[in-house]
This record gives C-alpha cells, structure tokens and sequence, in this order.
C-alpha cells in the first residue's frame, strides 16, 4: 500500500481527525507497510485476520492499537510529529533503543486524577534498571503488541499465543522488523502464573470472561491493564477484574462505533 495513505489512515487515532500535524514518521510508516506486506502473504495460508481489504487492516487493526499505544506512552507522540525520525537508526535498533530507554528511565509518576482521560497515561511506571514490560495475551497476529512495540521500541514485549502457526508468523515479523527484545511465549496465559509485568494488553480474544482474570494476575504491583474491547463489555471486566483496580474514563476508539480502550491500575 502507499505509505502516504498510511499515514492518512493513521492520522485520527494518532493524533485525532482535526489534528493536521504529520500522523507518523517514516521509519513507522515503512515498518507498517512491511507488516502488511506479510499479513496479506501469510493470511492467504493461515488464517490470521478475516480482514482481507488492505484499508481496513491499518485502520482496524494498526490504528487501534497505535491509539492504545499514544495513550500508555503520551510521551512518544513528539517523536512521531515530524515525518524524519531521529537520527539514523532503524526503528526497532539497539541505538535508538538506548537513547528510548534512557527517556523512559527519566519519567516520573504523576497522580491520576480517575476524572482525567489522559491521567492513567501519564501515570507510568516507573524503571530504574529496566525497560518497561508488556505482555500481550492472545497475540494473534500481533495487535496489539507488535505496534505498541513499534511506537515505544525501548520496551520489554512478550507475546503469548498458543497457537504454534500464529507464534511462527510473529517470529517472522519481529525478524522483518529487526525488532529486540521480544519473546514469543507458545502458550496459554495461565501457564505464566507468577510472571508480573508493568503492563499487559487484551484485544478481541475468545473466551474474555476466563481469560481477563488471568491478565489482571499478570500485572505487576502499580501496573496498567490496557483492553481493546466493545464499550458492552466494559462493565463486565470492571465486575471480573480485582476489586482494587482502579479503572480510568474509557477512551472511544476512533471511526468505532462501539470500540474504546479501557485502562486501569494496579494497586501498588
């Protein structure tokens, strides 16, 4: 596809629809346009999305997961607002991933206010002597986890996905993408019991009402859990999450109808 219609698609769940700042730059955009390449190769093979029409996989399937990605780490969207990225290091490479592990290392938590839609963002954990980590549960073919990664490249990722296809598919494109730093877990969630990350991410997985307890187990004391999911199921993971949680305004996933991504925190 044509990166300029990327970034066009891109450009409301970067930055949203009246916001005429460059929605990404073009080490993002290229990444991008490589994933496509190969989720429309592959997808002819196994079955990794039934969206088969190229628009429709930026906006529903990158789209939201870069909006989820701009509201847990607010403060990379400065480096996505000009079309050069910094320096000359590829995306994903150890020599930018030094200079966003050191930023990352800089922040400090703020108290959220649970009236602030933004507050849960800028509330993030804080890492002394490492990278943020984020488990992604129920992978797939990579969303939500593959383009957090892409916009917050000093993470920590881990995919977990059972199936051994799907987990063949996401090795492929974390090597595409010379991404570091990813392990790729062929299993169930449950199987993880005791691993704790900073934060962990849920889309559109089967069997929700099991799996979202698991994902809240998984995160660390002070961590985020981020859900990409239908606004009817908001109040049931509010039910089935630990009643400590403390849960943050809803954010309306953009050209959704229905879609929002749903954040709370850990006590800790």
């Amino acid at each position: 596809m044509n990166r300029a219609r990327i970034a066009e698609l891109l450009q409301p769940f970067l930055h949203g629809a009246n916001d005429q700042r460059p929605a990404a730059n073009d080490a993002l955009i290229q990444s991008i346009s490589t994933y496509i390449d190969l989720l429309e190769r592959w997808n002819a093979r196994i079955n990794l999305t039934a969206i088969r029409d190229s628009e429709e996989i930026v906006t529903r399937h990158f789209g939201e997961s870069l909006f989820a990605a701009r509201h847990l780490f607010p403060t990379r969207a400065a480096d996505f607002s000009t079309t050069t990225h910094v320096g000359t290091a590829a995306l994903g490479c150890p020599a930018e991933q030094s200079s966003a592990v050191a930023a990352a290392e800089g922040r400090q938590t703020s108290s959220a206010n649970i009236n602030d839609p933004e507050s849960i963002a800028n509330d993030q954990p804080t890492t002394t002597n490492h990278p943020i980590t984020l488990a992604d549960l129920g992978s797939g073919a990579g969303f939500p986890g593959i383009p957090i990664k892409l916009w917050a490249p000093e993470i920590s990722l881990t995919l977990i996905e059972s199936n051994h296809k799907k987990a063949t598919f996401l090795r492929e494109v974390t090597r595409a993408l010379t991404l570091t730093n990813v392990d790729i877990k062929i299993t169930r969630a449950e199987t993880l019991a005791g691993r704790e990350f900073d934060i962990v991410t849920l889309r559109a997985v089967e069997r929700f009402e099991t799996v979202l307890p698991i994902a809240a187990s998984l995160v660390a004391p002070g961590g985020r859990l981020a859900l990409l999911i239908g606004s009817g199921q908001l109040a049931q993971a509010q039910t089935m999450s630990p009643s400590d949680f403390k849960w943050f305004k809803q954010q309306p996933v953009p050209q959704s109808k229905s879609r929002v991504l749903a954040l709370a925190q850990a006590p800790g």
